[in-house]
């Protein structure tokens, strides 16, 4: 079972709005974008154990805080999900309840009109509905989940408050959401809940889960702490208390005289007691000692709460669990992300995640990613992505680099590694000259440069980072040839883009930059164990001419960022007015649209 799209409605900073999903995805975009809200509206629907929380929703949880008309009436909060590749056990148990999808047009097949034999891609949808409430009557919030499809009457037994807030439709119940198998990973789930015995918490799942037994076990627990041997009255104190409260209680009332007619047991604790103080307790290297969970490291206890939730998946059937994650990576380092990643979409039926992290984002298939973005008005949008013109293999290929590029705010495309390092050395040499009130490095800006690996290669990727949603800038070496109409019309989905006044950026760098500088870096780098000696140094008599020749050559022998020597080069300039000029305008370009409210980007029209 998979959930296929979420619509939502008057949720949290979403008015409206609806995401659509791909078997496994990410979800990317920017901070307070709505990834948590989606989370939070899916753990709503789905969710076995988060509608029985009481208020189930509150004030903040309504779309800026309305819950009322100005009138009085109620805002409703719907959030509706529609669910595929249901399980034959699914299907069985909701047959009344599903309808027919057409997944090509990503809509329901049965809509008025259409007529069912001509849609080719038909699956049975199970389309079910989180509603939420202010009910003036009880002075609270009330919500609970029901059957999207179709309407239909409640039994003289269901209660009064579901024919209410459901409008006719069934409830769907917390036996039914746990066919579904969703299982949902808060960012900050590594409290004292989540691995407490509270009910719905990660241990009381994997109990429930495990098999029967539950209330022997509440039940055996409390006898063994009423019956401990010896007893808590047989301490010496205590005892001797119990006497004088047995002689001095015994003038005044008549105690029982059927046994010691007072005792110490080590609590009056019932169950539910027992739910919220039962605590696990780890002992972790180097040391042996035990110690309550909730002491543990933040990265430890992320990787307990996971483990947690493998084991409940494999008790799900792996596969029929709906697993949301937001933000694994966090105190994680690379490696144990990346590993996490790799176990969740190689095992569940299907991953949600959110994540600001590359290692994380570098599992994922493009088809797996879905851009979320959110206007002023509160609604939101969110589709997989399609990178028009851009191979499998080649992405493949540079998988860090595109994590890094979505991750980013905007992107600057060049032909190779060396440009790759030296606009970063730039944007260094230009923040401490201008200040950083007229002028923001673009790491703090949140620009990613992208090394295109190739001459000419850079509009290819035009049409790609901007179905991405992302401010693209690009610079590219002065081409032999004119471009062909097919380089010119993915240009212009660039925001900006620049071509250099020179063929290859060592002679523009040479030409560029001021002299004075190109000797500091000469004098520099001769020293270097991998300067090419066979090129010679300069010294006092050494003419200006010279000087840029020489450092082009050098370059040009000591090319890409493996060398630095282009980097080395810009980092001597001591302010804006020795950088080169083109890099210091196109620097300055980016920074103003940076600088500068940008409208939502609209997807571009496909370029093949």
């Amino acid at each position: 079972m998979r959930v296929r799209r979420l619509s939502i409605n008057n949720f949290r900073g979403v008015s409206e709005g609806v995401v659509d999903f791909a078997g496994h995805t990410l979800l990317v975009g920017g901070n307070n974008v709505g990834k948590s809200t989606v989370c939070e509206a899916l753990d709503l629907v789905l969710g076995p154990e988060r509608i029985f929380r009481r208020p189930v929703v509150d004030e903040h949880d309504f779309y800026r805080g309305r819950y009322l008309t100005d009138d009085g009436k109620p805002i409703e909060i719907r959030i509706t999900a529609v669910l595929l590749d249901l399980s034959d056990e699914a299907r069985r148990r909701f047959y009344n309840h599903l309808r027919p999808w057409d997944d090509v047009q990503s809509t329901f097949a049965d809509e008025a009109g259409r007529d069912l034999s001509e849609v080719d891609q038909k699956a049975w949808a199970l389309p079910i509905t989180f509603i939420g409430r202010y009910d003036s009557a009880e002075d609270d919030f009330v919500g609970n989940t029901f059957f999207d499809h179709p309407s239909e009457p409640l039994n003289d037994e269901d209660e009064a408050v579901e024919l209410k807030l459901g409008e006719g439709r069934k409830a769907f119940t917390r036996d039914q959401k746990r066919l579904c198998g969703f299982v949902f990973l808060r960012a900050h789930r590594t409290g004292s809940r989540a691995l407490s015995l509270q009910r719905g918490s990660l241990m009381d799942t994997v109990l429930r889960l495990g098999g029967g037994g539950l209330a022997e076990m509440w039940q055996d627990t409390l006898k063994r702490l009423h019956d401990l041997d010896p007893a808590i009255g047989q301490i010496a104190q205590l005892q001797h208390v119990r006497e004088e409260i047995r002689e001095r209680m015994g003038r005044f009332v008549q105690l029982s005289e059927n046994g010691d007619p007072t005792a110490f047991f080590a609590s009056d604790l019932t169950r539910e007691h027992l739910r919220e103080v039962v605590r696990l307790f780890i002992a972790t290297q180097p040391g042996d000692h035990l110690v309550p969970f909730e002491r543990l490291g933040t990265g430890s206890l992320n990787l307990l709460v996971f483990a947690l939730l493998t084991f409940i998946a494999e008790l799900k059937e792996k596969q029929s669990v709906i697993f949301a994650m937001e933000e694994p990576e966090v105190a994680l380092p690379p490696h144990t992300q990346r590993r996490v990643a790799r176990f969740v979409l190689g095992e569940m039926g299907q991953a949600i995640v959110t994540s600001h992290s590359p290692y994380v984002i570098e599992q994922f298939e493009p088809s797996q990613i879905a851009i979320l973005d959110r206007d002023h008005d509160g609604k939101l949008v969110g589709r997989p992505i399609q990178l028009p013109g851009l191979k499998p293999k080649k992405y493949r290929a540079e998988r860090r680099q595109f994590a890094e590029a979505i991750l980013s705010r905007a992107v600057l495309v060049v032909e190779g590694s060396t440009e790759a390092a030296v606009f970063p050395a730039a944007s260094t040499v230009l923040e401490e000259a201008l200040g950083s009130a007229l002028y923001m490095h673009f790491d703090l800006a949140g620009v990613s440069v992208f090394d295109a690996t190739g001459d000419g290669a850079v509009p290819q990727y035009g049409p790609v980072f901007a179905a991405l949603g992302k401010l693209a800038f690009g610079f590219y070496d002065k081409p032999t040839a004119a471009l062909s109409a097919d380089a010119l019309l993915k240009l212009g989905t660039f925001k900006q883009h620049w071509e250099s006044p020179e063929k290859g950026l060592e002679a523009l760098l040479a030409k560029e930059t001021a002299v004075v500088v190109q000797r500091r870096f000469l004098e520099d780098v001769r020293n270097r164990s991998d300067y090419p000696t066979d090129l010679g140094t300069i010294d006092p008599t050494t003419t200006d001419d010279q000087v840029r020749e020489l450092t082009k050559e050098v370059l040009q022998k000591r090319k890409g960022m493996a060398h630095g020597y282009a980097a080395a080069l810009v980092g001597q300039c001591q302010g804006a007015d020795e950088l080169p000029a083109t890099i210091r305008g196109i620097l300055e370009a980016m920074n103003h649209v940076l600088q500068t409210p940008q409208a939502p980007l609209e997807a571009p029209e496909p370029v093949a």
